[in-house]
């Protein structure tokens, strides 16, 4: 699903105008985003968390030219989906 398809699903189920719904959508990964790079997580019960992850520095590799490269330490965004959020989808998806 696109951010598109996600503004018009909401504009069609409340009867707001798409551009109202897309100002709002912005505006919430504008402050999720700012945020994370300020280093406070975000918690959305029911739903999930928006997290900084730090990642160790490590030694990879350039398989092309077979040499190490050092990748340091860093940290990433992630989101960790809630309970209620994992079992709803575990429940709507079952591997057969």
């Amino acid at each position: 699903m696109t951010k598109a398809e996600i503004v018009s699903n909401i504009s069609n189920d409340l009867g707001i105008e798409k551009s109202d719904v897309l100002a709002i959508l912005e505006s919430f990964m504008s402050e999720v985003k700012g945020s994370l790079e300020s280093g406070n997580n975000v918690y959305l019960r029911g739903f999930g968390s928006f997290v900084i992850k730090t990642r160790a520095k490590k030694i990879g590799r350039n398989i092309l030219k077979n040499t190490s490269i050092n990748i340091p330490a860093h940290n990433k965004p992630a989101f960790k989906p809630s309970k209620v959020f994992l079992e709803a989808v575990k429940n709507k998806l079952k591997v057969n």
